[in-house]
């Protein structure tokens, strides 16, 4: 086993941590260890929300588990005291004082070939190891710190006499099936939100976001997917008499390059051009003498907003009418799924302008703003009206065997969250 320490790598940057945040980065660290030792792989939840709500629970949290099909899930809020006695009329929420922070605590199995312990939680070289350090702990381990603190300052000013301005509400909801399905997560507790009149107006999902360092990205929205299955129906026999037999192969033919890698639009300033892209082929007996009965190509369409399911389909039907019409007896079958909606946010929005700022005083950057990778649980904020954006370390192992997280990221993010929490609290109170 290795041996601890914490040594400066390349890797590290120089962030600015004033002196009255350093013992809470420092804290931040130790949480996201303590966080990481929980197996939580999805969609268990291990018992980690005790210990979350165990630093929450002194603060005037309150407490919501929305639990369905062996996924458990926690929305943890503390009521503002913006249009208090607006809302004790109406017994709604005021969706123009809330803000929340949005995460999941499951990760993905751990794989074979770790040089450490996947559940370690060890501190060596710099960097704290182990699965779900990236992805996405510690933007779980920053946010909760820094929210905590923020409170906690908060009503220290109070008992000291200040008077500072009121708070809107703010809010944490967690889930245990991100990396899963999806379906009794995020977007389930957000159905029943809705219902409680607690959806919030604003939202940041602490995903891994960078890609060099720490503040170098800023993911504005996502790309859509939508998965599909194209099958070729023909006719099996024997290779000797062709004649008898209908080839789906053949009748995809020439076809083929009309769908591999296909770019279905041209994109624009925010998503790149939507396309086509075959990841799997199979058909036949896997015998040289026999042609096969059917062939089944599955592929995914990673869209911008500029292409979606119907025009896909239409698209995809022209090319079904030439494989049909090459080949008489051919007939296919057409598949598809949307799993996620393309969606973005504003980048000149108060939210996004107020994250940035954070960024710049404590990376001294300029985040580029990106639509690019997979899916996040923020597809599902567009759908409720929810102004999302997220934000988090570097994405460079997630996934992957000796997944870890650098300790000064992990240190910067915590600010980073607590400079966007005096900033966006200020801003919804004037």
């Amino acid at each position: 086993m290795p041996k601890l320490q914490h040594s400066l790598t390349t890797k590290e940057q120089m962030l600015a941590i004033p002196t009255s945040r350093q013992e809470g980065a420092k804290h931040c660290v130790e949480f996201l260890r303590t966080l990481l030792r929980y197996a939580s792989i999805t969609p268990e939840e291990c018992g980690i929300y005790e210990v979350i709500k165990q630093s929450m629970e002194r603060l005037g949290f309150k407490f919501l588990h929305i639990d369905a099909n062996g996924v458990r899930n926690l929305f943890a809020y503390r009521e503002g005291n913006l249009d208090s006695d607006k809302r004790a009329h109406t017994n709604t929420e005021s969706n123009n004082a809330h803000f929340c922070f949005m995460g999941h605590i499951d990760v993905v199995p751990v794989g074979e070939g770790w040089s450490v312990e996947p559940f370690g939680a060890i501190l060596q070289d710099g960097y704290v190891w182990g699965r779900g350090a990236q992805d996405m702990k510690a933007g779980v381990a920053a946010f909760i710190c820094a929210l905590c603190d923020f409170l906690r300052d908060y009503d220290v000013s109070i008992q000291n006499g200040a008077t500072p301005k009121p708070l809107p509400t703010l809010s944490v909801l967690l889930t245990s099936d991100e990396e899963g399905e999806g379906t009794f997560g995020t977007r389930f507790v957000l159905e029943r939100l809705k219902e409680l009149h607690l959806i919030p107006k604003n939202a940041i999902v602490a995903e891994p976001t960078c890609v060099q360092t720490l503040g170098d990205m800023v993911k504005i929205g996502r790309r859509g997917s939508i998965n599909g299955v194209l099958t070729i129906f023909g006719k099996q026999g024997h290779v000797a008499y062709p004649s008898k037999c209908i080839n789906p192969i053949e009748a995809l033919g020439a076809t083929l390059g009309a769908l591999a890698g296909k770019q279905l639009d041209s994109g624009n300033a925010h998503f790149a051009p939507s396309q086509l892209v075959i990841t799997d082929i199979r058909g036949g007996l896997e015998v040289v003498n026999v042609t096969p009965s059917e062939l089944r190509i599955m592929f995914n369409v990673r869209n911008s907003p500029l292409t979606n399911l119907a025009s896909l389909q239409a698209y995809l039907e022209r090319i079904i009418e030439e494989i049909e019409g090459r080949c008489t007896g051919v007939r296919c079958e057409l598949k598809l799924n949307v799993s996620a909606k393309p969606f973005i946010s504003a980048a000149d929005s108060s939210l996004v302008r107020t994250l940035c700022s954070g960024i710049q005083a404590t990376c001294g950057k300029t985040p580029e703003f990106s639509t690019s990778g997979g899916t996040s649980d923020a597809r599902f904020c567009a759908e409720y009206g929810i102004e999302v954006v997220e934000f988090g370390v570097c994405n460079d192992r997630i996934h992957s065997v000796d997944e870890r997280v650098c300790v000064t990221e992990v240190e910067g993010l915590y600010v980073v969250f607590y400079d966007f929490l005096e900033r966006y609290c200020k801003l919804e109170t004037l």
